[in-house]
């Protein structure tokens, strides 16, 4: 048998399902809204678009331009048919190219999409070439296969190490960081998504003509795939990242010793009362409330600090979570993106180091661009009187239930 009759058998068995891999119109949904506000019209790239569907919730749901790429032409002449159908075909253009060769120049995009199909280049392959695509505030949208198990069975990690190198969704994360990203957010792929995937799959493989050339191959391996899932899925899953490259502008890091006036000074000057820079200390000097590489600056271009964020230890019902302030931002440099880059690379460390909930007490038409919602929405509330709309929290890892009650916040906070 060919390496052909098996690839055409492949596509056969494929052809006509409504995903190529694990997924949903939800899972699509919560991804978009973490990728916050886009253009009025955002050009969208979607990568390995398959037969679309993506791409057409994008171009209707987002207003985007988008441009579908994939090298296999039937999916795109299925896209094509789909999105004239629906009226759309002027909103979606598609490409019959390679994600790792792609024709376009650098900046050309709002919103890079790749819903299951970064592992054709790998995920560190595809955040070091991808960047380039994105213009200034541009964001970048991956779907990725996990480990979900601290120890995965042996069945699974065979299958695996044989096919592609998985790791956590921390591990990722990681990764994009490491890579000059800001993680906006991840979301843990529920079972229904592969349920949409493979419930359409199997019922091919039971038609399928086996005695085509190939396809008793690929059925077979398509039944391998799914029993594998249902025997062993709690090892592994699809994991959902938003991702934007870090503001050049700013250098972030954690404090250290000597930035301790430095900050106190920004804290003072940013606020109208002494209060915030004396909490600072306060928390500074609290070994229950103080978590160490959870304080972080912003260098301004001369290497001054130019902005402070800081995430201590609080508690909801109990359980440990974390509070995201004081936020300060020298005066001289408000308005310039200095505070946005230091909440995201602290809310970035703070998801590093296994956090799993952070709560703010702020403005509400602030803190909702880094993902944060109203904390009753959990179940949570102060210990005291705040409007509802100010008290946010934001979830980091979404694979435990969020705790829910009220929260006890470190004494230095006096409440």
């Amino acid at each position: 048998m060919s390496d052909n009759a098996l690839h055409d058998s492949f596509f056969a068995l494929h052809h006509g399902l409504p995903r190529q891999g694990p997924g949903s119109d939800t899972t699509t949904r919560r991804l978009l809204a973490l990728a916050g506000r886009l253009p009025g019209r955002p050009r969208v790239l979607d990568l390995g678009c398959g037969p679309g569907r993506s791409a057409l919730l994008l171009a209707a749901e987002a207003g985007a331009e988008v441009t579908a790429v994939d090298t296999h032409e039937p999916f795109l002449a299925e896209l094509r048919e789909t999105a004239a159908a629906r009226g759309l075909d002027g909103a979606v253009r598609t490409l019959n190219a390679d994600m790792g060769a792609l024709p376009f120049p650098d900046g050309s995009f709002d919103l890079v999409w790749a819903e299951s199909s970064v592992f054709v280049l790998g995920f560190d392959r595809a955040l070091t070439e991808w960047r380039r695509l994105l213009a200034p505030g541009g964001t970048l949208v991956l779907t990725e296969c996990v480990w979900t198990a601290e120890e995965p069975g042996p069945a699974a990690r065979a299958f695996w190490e044989d096919h592609y190198t998985l790791r956590t969704v921390a591990g990722n994360a990681a990764a994009a960081a490491g890579a000059g990203y800001h993680v906006l957010g991840t979301v843990p792929q529920p079972e229904s998504d592969w349920d949409e995937y493979y419930v359409p799959l199997a019922a091919h493989a039971d038609a399928a003509d086996t005695s085509v050339p190939g396809m008793a191959e690929a059925v077979a391996g398509a039944r391998a795939e799914i029993a594998l899932r249902r025997e062993h899925g709690s090892d592994y899953g699809y994991a959902g990242f938003v991702l934007r490259p870090v503001d050049p502008r700013w250098r972030t890091r954690p404090e250290t010793p000597g930035d301790v006036a430095a900050v106190r000074a920004v804290n003072a000057a940013a606020f109208p009362t002494p209060e915030e820079a004396g909490l600072v200390d306060a928390l500074r000097a609290d070994p229950g409330a103080w978590l160490p590489g959870l304080s972080y600056v912003a260098e301004a271009p001369d290497g001054t600090v130019a902005a402070h964020a800081l995430i201590s230890r609080c508690h909801v019902n109990g359980v440990p979570a974390a509070a995201l302030g004081p936020v300060a931002v020298a005066p001289e440099h408000q308005n310039a993106g200095a505070g946005q880059a230091v909440v995201r690379a602290v809310l970035d460390a703070a998801r590093l180091r296994g956090e799993r909930l952070v709560l703010v007490l702020g403005h509400p038409g602030y803190y909702p661009r880094f993902g944060f919602v109203r904390a009753s929405e959990y179940g949570i509330k102060p210990g005291f009187e705040v409007p509802d709309e100010v008290m946010m929290a934001l979830v980091l890892d979404g694979s435990q239930p969020v705790p829910s009650g009220t929260i006890a916040y470190p004494a230095a906070f006096g409440v």
